[in-house]
């Protein structure tokens, strides 16, 4: 028993050493799980999202979540709009809903939707005399497994009103965006209501 222990104390630099690479491969494996399987970052490209994303922010996106619910009206998610391009947008409309755009107003089975993520916009636009949005959308229904989705940009966006992204099926979806956490002076949860 005493030469089992002398022999183990014999090389203290390597077993510290091996500690310390299992403690980095464990570190690593975690930094794998959590940045491809669960979060990811993502970075606003363009204006559809303003008044409440830039570009040049970055944002924490939640891949998990929508393995064990499905999206709600009014969260931010991202999504794949093409083989190369993904997109962000807020959901509007979940499937079976009825969805049209009349103006600055947005109906969901028939019922104006308060937009609340957008109401300092559309007041600025009204106090202006100039209308908030300029792109209209007939009444349709969102069919099964997609959703339909704007940018808050109402007028400057590439969303489902377009029939180049139109409906946004659920295995598009990367997941939702949950905090922004740059620049720091911007750092805050993604408010969804």
């Amino acid at each position: 028993m005493e030469q089992d222990q002398t022999v183990q104390n014999a090389n203290p630099v390597k077993n510290e050493a091996w500690e310390w690479i299992k403690a980095l491969l464990i570190a690593a494996a975690l930094v794998f799980f959590i940045r491809w399987l669960v979060f990811a970052p993502f970075i606003v490209e363009g204006p559809s999202m303003e008044p409440n994303f830039y570009t040049g922010e970055r944002l924490i996106v939640n891949k998990f979540m929508y393995r064990f619910s499905k999206p709600q009206h009014g969260e931010v998610v991202v999504f794949h709009a093409t083989k190369d391009k993904d997109y962000i947008k807020r959901v509007i409309a979940v499937p079976g809903e009825t969805v049209r755009v009349e103006g600055d107003k947005t109906y969901v089975n028939n019922k104006l939707v308060d937009e609340t993520y957008i109401k300092p916009a559309l007041d600025d636009a009204a106090k202006k005399g100039i209308p908030y949005n300029t792109r209209n959308f007939a009444e349709q229904t969102v069919p099964e497994g997609s959703i339909f989705v704007m940018g808050d940009n109402r007028s400057n966006s590439s969303d489902s009103r377009d029939p180049s992204v139109g409906f946004v099926k659920y295995d598009k979806i990367v997941g939702r965006a949950d905090l922004i956490f740059w620049p720091f002076d911007k750092i805050s949860l993604v408010h969804f209501k």
